[in-house]
Order: C-alpha cells, then sequence, then structure tokens
C-alpha cells in the first residue's frame, strides 16, 4: 500500500456515500478520487483501470453538471430508470470487454487483461449511468466490485481489495436508496 492509494481510498469512500445519498458533492470527491487513482494502476500494470480512471475525471465533471442542471427545465436531476435498454448496455459491455481484452493481451503486459477490461467496459457504463441518475447504474456497481474484489486481491492492492468490499456494500445500499427515491417521484 502507499499513500496515495490510501488517500484515494478515503476519497473513494467518501465519494461513494456521497453518491447513495445523492449529495452534489459526490462529483469533485470522485475527481480526487479518481486522479489519484490513475498513479495507482499504472504502478500495478492494470492499464484498463488507469485508461478508465483518465475517462473517469472526464464523466464525474459532466455528472456534476448533469446533477445540477441536466433535466428541460435546468433544474436538479431526479432518479429514473433505463428500462427495456438495459439489453443494449449489457451486449455493449459483453462487447466492449472482448474488444478491449483482446487489445489489453495482444499488444501490452496487462495484468488479467480480461477481467480488467470486464471492469473497464462496465465501469463505465455504471458511471454513465450514474452521472444519468439511472436506477440500474447500481446493478452495473455490484458487478463491477464483486470482480474488483478479485482482481485486486490478486495483484496484491489489499487496500483497495478492502475498498471494493466496501463498495459492494454501498453499491446494494444505493440501489435500494435510488429505487426508493425513483418510486417516490412516480
Amino acid at each position: 500500500m502507499t499513500l496515495v492509494e490510501a488517500i484515494a481510498t478515503f476519497f473513494g469512500l467518501i465519494c461513494v456515500w456521497l453518491t447513495v445519498k445523492q449529495n452534489i458533492w459526490c462529483w469533485p470527491t470522485g475527481i480526487a478520487q479518481v486522479t489519484l487513482y490513475i498513479f495507482v494502476f499504472y504502478d500495478a500494470r492494470l492499464y484498463s483501470d488507469m485508461i478508465l480512471h483518465i475517462i473517469y475525471v472526464i464523466i464525474n465533471v459532466y455528472g456534476w453538471y448533469h446533477w445540477l442542471y441536466g433535466n428541460k427545465e435546468k433544474e436538479e436531476l431526479k432518479v429514473s430508470l433505463v428500462g427495456k435498454w438495459i439489453w443494449m448496455w449489457l451486449v455493449v459491455c459483453f462487447l466492449g470487454t472482448l474488444a478491449w481484452g483482446y487489445v489489453m493481451a495482444t499488444y501490452t503486459n496487462a495484468a488479467l487483461p480480461y477481467f480488467d477490461s470486464f471492469i473497464t467496459a462496465a465501469s463505465l457504463i455504471a458511471q454513465w449511468l450514474m452521472a444519468r441518475k439511472i436506477v440500474e447504474s447500481w446493478w452495473f456497481w455490484i458487478v463491477v466490485d464483486i470482480v474488483a474484489v478479485g482482481v485486486y486481491f490478486v495483484k496484491g492492492l489489499y487496500i483497495t481489495t478492502g475498498l471494493y468490499a466496501v463498495f459492494l456494500v454501498m453499491a446494494t445500499m444505493g440501489y435500494f436508496e435510488w429505487r426508493r427515491a425513483y418510486r417516490a417521484t412516480v
């Protein structure tokens, strides 16, 4: 464990807790977390995760704006469902995992390229759906967290393994809280 990993873990816990509570401060806290994890994953040779966290910086800025002004009336965004489009996102996740996994396995010395690629593909979808305040984003996060716990443990990132185990619990809580919030609006 490095000091950078420990600080990133701290910001990650705060970020996800704030996200579960639909608190707008999740976004700047998330930007701090993902920026630090760019360096952690580079050192661990988890290049897909590193690239994912670079993209997260952009999605976090988008999510911050979208949560504040994302609906047609430029008001705070409310929780919604993705509905039947969930199948499209599942196919995109599967194809993205295969394509990116092949690239990582063929052209880099990436550790666990297909597992790492799944984490990347599913996390991008989850983060995009979360930026749009869609309940099903938590489904993706739950599966990502399960896979990530195994990958990070195998790579010796024990603090990050613990973080993702906590994320798994928080993602489950987030799903139920957001589902309850959605039901209160319909």
